[in-house]
């Protein structure tokens, strides 16, 4: 696997980047072919001219694929109004995309079964997805593709972001930009290698309370009072800010049937008094309000990678970071810290890229048991083993 980087800001237009701080190229060597340009932006950066002219110059016949988030990460820093391109050429491992454009209001279900009705699941080894973040329920649409997929299959993946606006995500393939798409990335075969690790690092506080009534991922009342009203009362001043606000007070949900799993506001509606998650809510599950603390959040990116150096003997040569908007808001200044534990685990070698996001997907334990986190900062790694490709 050879893997570049490139950076695109206002001040300085498009540069090739390096680790190290050298900038090694000026023009893309022959040697050099991609298949693959990921891309993150901020906002509606990563539509328009600016990335589709630069791709079209530098590596046409590449595929391009990627989203608007809330914040990019390259190496061990974190950018906001930027795009950050990582250039992908594969030297043995076969790949396919997949993807399709949805009406608003689609059931995630749906969504899941089109993008995955063509894929061939034989010696598939990783699905990553990129969705849009605030039109697809994202609980729901991640347990209809890990239906539909092998259980050997990695899945992983992320929500596009917008920043703390919440109003419009984008995910693009080539010159296709759209904010009801969704992107799926397919690697076959033995000789690629791929790990993951999540962690997050809020926790729950206040009183435990029953979901007394809801609709999939839209809340209306826990223990019989509305629950947007009661929301509203432990945000205090910060009510003023939602949705946005809500990022500092995720839900901690537990179901019958004794799983957990951290929910992240995308929207309110003050006439319904309701508020809409990520992903699911369910009626009869409890929740409870988390908060974090700074070394808390660090400490939880730190285990994620911690988790996935116990998988594997060679340090990754590609690892794609998703962390939630959520601990970005929280760590404020000190957000680079949790890139920065993660570059110490890897090590040198291992290129960093991602993007901050409105969810995260991701296995908890089991690479069959994929699910949408929200706050977590979740870790997908790659590495070619090529020297295995003839035995």
């Amino acid at each position: 696997m050879k893997v570049r980087q490139y950076i695109f800001q206002a001040h300085s237009g498009w540069r090739p980047f390096s680790a190290n701080g050298t900038d090694t190229v000026n023009e893309p060597p022959s040697s050099f072919a991609p298949d693959i340009l990921l891309a993150f932006g901020s906002g509606k950066e990563t539509s328009g001219e600016i990335l589709v002219n630069w791709w079209q110059d530098a590596f046409p016949n590449a595929q391009l694929l990627g989203c608007s988030s809330a914040g990019e990460i390259l190496d061990t820093e974190v950018f906001t109004n930027s795009i950050i391109v990582t250039a992908i050429q594969f030297e043995c491992t076969p790949w396919k995309i997949h993807t399709i454009d949805f009406e608003a209001g689609t059931a995630s279900e749906e969504i899941a079964s089109s993008l995955t009705k063509d894929i061939d699941s034989k010696d598939l080894k990783l699905c990553f997805v990129l969705s849009d973040g605030l039109n697809v329920n994202g609980s729901r649409f991640v347990d209809s593709l890990r239906e539909r997929l092998p259980e050997t299959c990695l899945l992983t993946g992320g929500l596009a972001g917008d920043g703390k606006r919440f109003q419009e995500t984008l995910v693009c393939l080539n010159e296709s930009f759209s904010p009801c798409k969704v992107v799926l990335l397919a690697l076959y075969g033995n000789q690629i290698e791929v790990e993951y690790g999540s962690k997050g690092g809020w926790a729950s506080f206040g009183p435990t309370r029953l979901v007394t009534r809801s609709e999939n991922n839209v809340l209306y009342d826990v223990d019989h009072q509305n629950a947007l009203q009661l929301y509203k009362k432990f945000l205090g001043p910060y009510a003023k800010d939602l949705p946005s606000s809500a990022l500092r007070f995720p839900l901690l949900v537990t179901t019958a049937d004794g799983k957990k799993n951290v929910r992240t506001v995308l929207a309110v509606d003050e006439q319904a008094g309701t508020m809409t998650f990520a992903g699911d809510v369910p009626q009869g599950s409890y929740a409870e309000l988390m908060r974090a603390n700074f070394d808390r959040l660090i400490d939880g990116a730190a285990d994620a990678a911690a988790d996935v150096m116990k998988k594997i003997t060679h340090a990754p040569e590609l690892a794609i970071l998703i962390s939630c908007v959520g601990r970005r808001l929280v760590l404020g200044q000190r957000i680079e810290e949790e890139i920065e534990v993660i570059r110490d685990t890897f090590g040198p070698q291992t290129c960093l890229t991602g993007f901050y996001s409105y969810g995260e997907i991701c296995p908890f334990e089991k690479v069959n048991d994929a699910m949408l986190h929200n706050q977590t900062m979740t870790i997908t790694t790659l590495r070619e083993t090529c020297s295995n490709i003839n035995s």
